[in-house]
């Protein structure tokens, strides 16, 4: 989905905070302008900041996984050489105001020294496991280079840390790819990246014995510093016994892709058991961990098959499971098969096999989120026609929506209106002859208003970061005197500014969800 005007501000709020204003002239300009060379940068960026200085600063954002380098194959015949340019990763970019739920998952499933170890790779953006141990070893609570490896490898394992892509892939050039005749089949498997940054991304992600390498079997008189998690350049999969080269050592970094993974399937067992009951839930967790390792992608539509006695053998292998028959979870599979005038099937049967969808899923919860928006912003007669005109699909003129939202008909248009120039409404005008009043047609466009509600959600994020960070600093010499010396008109005020930014901050983490459950989910 293409970057709206506020997403763009967002994400570039997010860099200024973190890496302070010249980084952010950088990233804006790639931001705004699309893939760029360090020189064209060094041009077009709204500062004084000179060549040198711009290399640095895509250093600094490659090292944090903001920005990616990249050449195109120059064309056939062609003498030209092909020129570094750099893409910046917009997701990635918003990522990092995810940190604490990505870090709540890790500790949650793996304990709170594989939380440490993501900590490191959070905060420094990529590590080697030397450098991994030389930071545990500077901290005040330090866990041991034992156990510092012993994490890495259960978090390479999980998939929640993954090798370094290729730091500059070369695209093949676009316009002279021939066309190639694929089956149907092929065609299903093989999907076309829609954008430069998807094709750029895909290029740089090595094959998955690379990018999850196990290269953690520790020789006897192996030490642990970086060399024992090298890998050779030449092959790239066997271990490097030269341990004097520090130029081989392998460099993690954190792998938000199979975070985005786990809170989506959260989203979508939270969705079913607020539509559904708990049963349904807990059979859908089940389903979902067993076709984990089918999914390829996180906007997968469809689950990959699976047949009610796997599905049973995951279910009690839970606590709340261990309680449900094979009777009951059928009869949950029946539940979630089902559809309604008001909830599509979560779960489709084929050939005594159990398919999740996804799809049906999250646009449950988005359809609500949208409507929600419009009964606070536009009252409960508008909120009607946008769910009549939702179901109909189809352009509708206006005296059938206001038949069928039961709303008077001289209100009808005024009400579409507003909904129109909001941009939650498609309207096409038909001349009829013979008359001059033009006939109304209205229909709701899903993608157009997903794009508004998610730049809303940019600028609302937005407004309450710059609201959060003004009361804290309009209160910091409040907030650095400790609580225990307050005391009278003073303590309450401190509770008060507390109060406050626990709102704030909390109302930020919710928008988020929806952030995510629009843009990534």
């Amino acid at each position: 989905m293409a970057m709206s005007e506020f997403g763009i501000v967002y994400a570039v709020h997010i860099i200024t905070v973190q890496f302070g204003s010249v980084v952010s002239k950088v990233c804006e300009c790639l931001l705004r302008k699309g893939p760029l060379s360090s020189r064209d940068i060094s041009r077009l960026a709204e500062s004084d900041i000179n060549h040198n200085q711009v290399k640095d600063i895509l250093y600094l954002l490659i090292q944090h996984n903001c920005v990616q380098a990249f050449s195109i194959e120059p064309p056939d015949g062609s003498e030209s050489k092909a020129i570094v340019q750099y893409i910046v990763l917009f997701n990635n970019i918003l990522h990092r105001v995810r940190y604490n739920k990505f870090s709540r998952i890790v500790n949650e499933e793996l304990g709170s020294e594989c939380g440490a170890v993501l900590d490191g790779l959070l905060s420094n953006g990529s590590l080697t496991l030397g450098q991994l141990i030389e930071r545990d070893r500077d901290s005040g609570k330090t866990i041991g280079s034992e156990a510092i490896r012993y994490s890495l490898q259960k978090l390479v394992a999980a998939r929640f840390v993954e090798r370094i892509p290729s730091p500059e892939p070369v695209l093949g050039n676009k316009d002279q790819e021939p066309a190639k005749k694929r089956g149907a089949k092929a065609a299903k498997i093989l999907k076309e990246p829609e954008t430069l940054e998807e094709r750029v991304v895909e290029a740089a992600t090595p094959v998955d014995a690379i990018r999850f390498p196990l290269i953690f079997e520790e020789d006897s008189n192996s030490s642990l510093a970086d060399d024992d998690s090298n890998i050779t350049e030449g092959k790239r999969k066997q271990r490097d016994v030269d341990s004097s080269d520090p130029s081989s050592g392998v460099i993690w970094r954190p792998n938000f892709e199979e975070f985005i993974h786990r809170l989506r399937h959260k989203a979508c067992v939270e969705i079913v058991k607020e539509r559904r009951d708990e049963g349904c839930a807990i059979v859908l967790r089940a389903m979902l961990e067993v076709g984990r390792s089918q999914e390829k992608k996180v906007k997968t539509d469809n689950s990959a098959p699976m047949s009610v006695g796997s599905i049973y053998e995951e279910v009690i292998k839970t606590e709340a499971g261990r309680t449900m028959l094979q009777e009951r979870v059928e009869a949950c599979l029946d539940q979630l098969s089902a559809t309604s005038s008001y909830l599509p099937a979560f779960v489709t049967e084929m050939n005594d096999s159990y398919i999740v969808d996804f799809k049906s899923i999250i646009s449950v919860a988005q359809k609500d989120e949208i409507e929600a928006v419009v009964m606070r912003r536009y009252g409960k007669e508008a909120f009607r026609m946008f769910r009549y005109l939702s179901q109909e699909g189809r352009f509708v003129e206006t005296d059938k929506i206001a038949d069928a939202a039961l709303t008077e008909k001289k209100d009808t248009p005024q009400i579409l209106l507003k909904m129109w120039k909001d941009g939650y409404l498609h309207m096409q005008k038909l001349a009829i002859t013979g008359t001059y009043v033009p006939f109304l047609l209205w229909k709701v466009n899903k993608l157009i208003v997903t794009r508004q509600m998610l730049d809303e959600m940019y600028h609302a994020s937005l407004n309450l970061n710059l609201r959060l960070a003004h009361e804290l600093e309009s209160e910091k010499e409040l907030l650095m005197l400790p609580s225990d010396k307050l005391e009278g008109p003073l303590k309450e005020r401190g509770k008060k500014v507390r109060a406050k930014r626990l709102l704030l901050s909390s109302t930020m983490f919710k928008l988020d969800d929806a952030i995510m459950l629009f843009h990534d989910f």
